[in-house]
Formats: structure tokens, C-alpha cells, sequence
């Protein structure tokens, strides 16, 4: 059900009510929260510097990653709850889309070194858990049989471009040091520079192909007569049309480095405010004053 903001306005207690009121429903009391916290301890393990720790940090890593993905299966899949739906909103969705991110570079890591970027993936791994916590979203009935796919495939994307733009980072400040004399050439990831050029595109490709589709389902499925008048809906375009431009500015003109990556960040950042950022005021900026 739906946390209601109580009438006193007052953040604090709005927020402590939310996490007391959505407890894991096919767990034991206080289940949830146990795994919430064992799932945010091992992401803090990985985290650490490598050093001694090397060894225990990449197992660290994946058992977190496992825990966090029984959290979204039982929480945010609504298993046990009294009505078939999914429980939504910008935290829970930022969590499934670092779980994704997560879930790619674990994979990769059998080819190619992971340490160096397991720092930021278990500190990623750590607020997503916790922030989830914090704003648990609410429970939403499907609206159609159509509705858990379209979902899937609004995640994926945002997975997929989660994933791009950490490889483009990546990408760029391997490119800042090869001006600077360093790294011969290779990248972040102990690659060719060209070789993580072309991985970062695949998944801005990817991503592409499952925006397009997620869009396209969500008109073909829309509700209501004024849908493109919908904040989430308008900066899923605007997202969309950045990375369009994008894609064909590297076919058509070559379009590479820092003017590709920055087209990349500009795309991402608008598919962000899509969805999580119109749910953050709604749940955060909006929520405590909800009463008055």
C-alpha cells in the first residue's frame, strides 16, 4: 500500500514510518532489513582498497550483488503482497539499475580486470541498497498484461546505459592520460583504448534499441489521451533524440571522444530525469509537505 506522509509534514517521522512499514513480505520480521544490511556490508567490503583485501573484496562483491537481487525479487517484485504488482519509485529503480551495471562488470571481470573499478561499484552498491531503505516506493497494480515487460525493458535500458557511461568515464580518463604520457595507449580496464571505445558503444547501441522499445510499447499501451504531456514521458524523448543524434554522429561523421562521451552524458542524464528525477520530487522534495 502506499505510505501517506503524515499531517504534520514533519520529514523525519515520514521517513522512519516508510521503512517500518514495508517489511519483505515472504521474510521474517525484520527479515528485509537483515539482508539490507549484510547485502550493504559486503558492497562496503568490496569497496575497500584492494591491498590484503584483493581476494575478499571480489567475493565481497558477488555476494552482495546476491543478496541485493533476493531483495528486488521479494521487495520490488511485490511477491506476497495482496495484490499482483510492482513496487516503484526513484530508489528502487536507481537500485535494479547499479544491480544491473553490477551483474555486466561481473561478467566482464572473467576477461578483464575488475579491481580497478570495484571501489566505485561497491560504493554504488552500498547507497542503492540504503537508499532503497530509506524510500521504499510504493506498490503499483499492473495496469496491463503488457506492463511487467514494458517495465523490464525501461530498467534494461537504464542498465545498459549505466553501464555505457561508467565504460565512457572510464574511456576518458584514459584518453586524459595517454595526452599525459601515461598508459601506452591502453584503458582503464587494461585494454586497447580503441577496443573500450567500441564496448562503450555496444552498450549505448544496446541501450538504444531497448529505449526504442520501451517507448514504443508504453505508446502503444498508454492510458490516458495527454501521455506526451508527461514529464517522465517528454525527457524519455528528449533522452531518446540525444542518443539518436549521437549514434549518427559517430556513423555519419566520426564522432569520437570527449564530443561522443559528453553527447553520451547529456543522453543519460536526461533519461535519469525521466523517471527517477520525477519521482525524487514527488517522494523527496514533495512528500513532506504532502499533508499541508
Amino acid at each position: 500500500m502506499p505510505v501517506v506522509a503524515p499531517q504534520d509534514g514533519a520529514a523525519g517521522d515520514y521517513t522512519v514510518r516508510m521503512i517500518l512499514s514495508t517489511p519483505l513480505p515472504t521474510l521474517a520480521p525484520m527479515g528485509g532489513l537483515l539482508l539490507a544490511v549484510v547485502a550493504a556490508v559486503l558492497y562496503a567490503l568490496a569497496a575497500l582498497p584492494s591491498g590484503l583485501l584483493k581476494r575478499m573484496s571480489a567475493a565481497a562483491l558477488v555476494g552482495g550483488w546476491l543478496i541485493h537481487g533476493l531483495l528486488l525479487v521479494v521487495d520490488i517484485g511485490g511477491i506476497g503482497q495482496p495484490m499482483p504488482g510492482t513496487r516503484l519509485g526513484f530508489a528502487p529503480v536507481l537500485s535494479m539499475t547499479v544491480w544491473l551495471v553490477i551483474a555486466v562488470y561481473s561478467i566482464e571481470g572473467r576477461l578483464v580486470p575488475l579491481p580497478p573499478i570495484r571501489v566505485l561499484l561497491g560504493a554504488s552498491g552500498v547507497a542503492a541498497v540504503l537508499l532503497t531503505l530509506v524510500f521504499p516506493g510504493e506498490l503499483r497494480p499492473l495496469s496491463s498484461a503488457l506492463a511487467p515487460l514494458h517495465f523490464a525493458l525501461g530498467v534494461g535500458s537504464y542498465g545498459l546505459f549505466g553501464a555505457a557511461v561508467v565504460h565512457a568515464t572510464l574511456l576518458d580518463r584514459a584518453e586524459r592520460a595517454l595526452r599525459g604520457g601515461g598508459s601506452g595507449g591502453r584503458g582503464a580496464l587494461g585494454m586497447p583504448l580503441l577496443q573500450l571505445e567500441r564496448l562503450t558503444f555496444r552498450f549505448v547501441e544496446a541501450g538504444f534499441v531497448v529505449l526504442t522499445a520501451t517507448l514504443l510499447l508504453g505508446v502503444a499501451t498508454a492510458q490516458r489521451s495527454d501521455w506526451f504531456l508527461d514529464h517522465k514521458t517528454v525527457f524519455s524523448f528528449l533522452a531518446w533524440g540525444v542518443i539518436a543524434s549521437l549514434l549518427a554522429g559517430r556513423h555519419f561523421r566520426g564522432w569520437r571522444g570527449r564530443r561522443a562521451t559528453r553527447w553520451l552524458y547529456v543522453g543519460a542524464g536526461l533519461l535519469l530525469l525521466a523517471y527517477v528525477g520525477s519521482r525524487f520530487v514527488i517522494e523527496v522534495l514533495m512528500a513532506p509537505s504532502a499533508g499541508h
